[in-house]
């Protein structure tokens, strides 16, 4: 029933430039052009814990990107059909849980621009992980 509504094209793009909207955010915030208190649900105490968490939220980022690449055929890996849909899975509780941590943040902006993204981006990925595998 999804299928007829999203199509997967507009899922997969949207992931993709979703995403690296998303890294270029958190360079922002790594730099210091973005205030890093109004990330991680205004619950970051130092610099060095944004380090940390930017760190590791950019380079989860790249892997989904990768994932996602991985299911349009974008890359030419030799990667099990199956890890990909798990990874999609994957994302799609991800997001699911982001979204709901984002409707309990402290700060008013997160809350109010990054939930329904993280919900867009969550029903992107299920659209994709209930797709049909495809062989190359």
């Amino acid at each position: 029933m999804m299928k007829n509504y999203l199509p997967e094209r507009l899922a997969i793009y949207g992931l993709l430039i979703s995403l690296s909207l998303i890294i270029g955010f958190h360079v922002l915030v790594v730099i210091g052009i973005i205030p890093f208190q109004i990330v991680w649900g205004g619950r970051l105490e130092s610099h060095s814990q944004m380090l940390s968490f930017e760190g590791i939220s950019i380079l989860v980022n790249l892997i989904m990107i990768a994932v996602v690449a991985l299911h349009a055929n974008f890359l030419d890996w030799k990667v099990n059909r199956v890890i990909v849909r798990i990874g999609l899975w994957a994302m799609f509780c991800l997001f699911l849980i982001n979204t709901i941590g984002n409707l309990f943040s402290v700060n008013e902006l997160e809350k109010l621009i990054f939930t329904p993204i993280t919900l867009l981006l969550s029903l992107f990925s299920l659209r994709l992980a209930t797709t049909k595998i495809k062989i190359n």
